[in-house]
């Protein structure tokens, strides 16, 4: 489980492809400080197991259905990425709950200034889009943002200089694509309407039902 606070960026050593999948090795220095075999580390929103590191340096293996829902297949030799130590529970919780498992990607379509801050408008489709809602988490490439426009083909983040500078953000231009991941609770929520009883019978759903089972 993931915060989409990014910790640090990190770069693209090494890559081995397979028919339908991959080996990164990606330079890094902070999300190495405690790491160990089998521990898992978000590359661009994407939850990895570090299977061999070094002191400058760890590997994972990219398998075929993560390299078909996200972006890791267009990284290259000296990309940079988004990197995310999964989250202690006795720390600060400053994102919101990420798990890692991208639902798809979207396409920039708009960057611009406003200020001290700078909009990025995201395309994405309907399946991305319907578990969107204003003022709603999304993350974008790993990292934990709040939607604060809205529309039916495509939403915008708002971004500070912070976030600016500590993340691959500030290299992504108009018609670059970036790994999505909806908000968990949302997706909960829509299974619940529509599980239906082993007799195929659909149950009723009411505001009180889903009140009682903590909605």
């Amino acid at each position: 489980m993931f915060t989409g606070i990014v910790e640090e960026i990190g770069k693209i050593k090494a890559i081995k492809k397979g028919k339908n999948s991959a080996r990164l090795v990606i330079n890094a220095k902070k999300v190495l400080e405690d790491v160990k075999l089998g521990d898992s580390i978000a590359v661009n929103g994407v939850c990895l197991t570090v299977t061999e590191f070094s002191n400058s340096a760890f590997g994972v293996d990219v398998m075929h259905e993560s390299l078909r829902k996200s972006s890791l297949s267009t990284l290259k030799n000296d990309s940079s990425v988004n990197l995310e130590r999964a989250m202690l529970l006795n720390g600060r919780f400053g994102g919101h709950i990420v798990s890692g498992h991208i639902d798809g990607t979207g396409k920039i379509i708009n960057i611009k200034n406003d200020d001290n801050a700078i909009w990025y408008t995201i395309s994405a489709k309907d399946k991305i889009m319907k578990y969107i809602i204003e003022k709603g988490s999304i993350t974008i490439d790993g990292i934990s943002l709040t939607v604060a426009n809205l529309s039916e083909s495509d939403f915008s983040v708002s971004i500070i200089p912070h976030t600016q500078e500590e993340t691959i953000l500030k290299m992504k231009k108009i018609g670059d694509i970036v790994n999505l991941e909806n908000d968990c609770i949302a997706k909960y929520v829509e299974s619940l309407l529509n599980f239906k009883e082993k007799s195929e019978v659909k149950k009723d759903i009411t505001m009180d039902f889903l009140l009682e089972n903590g909605f």
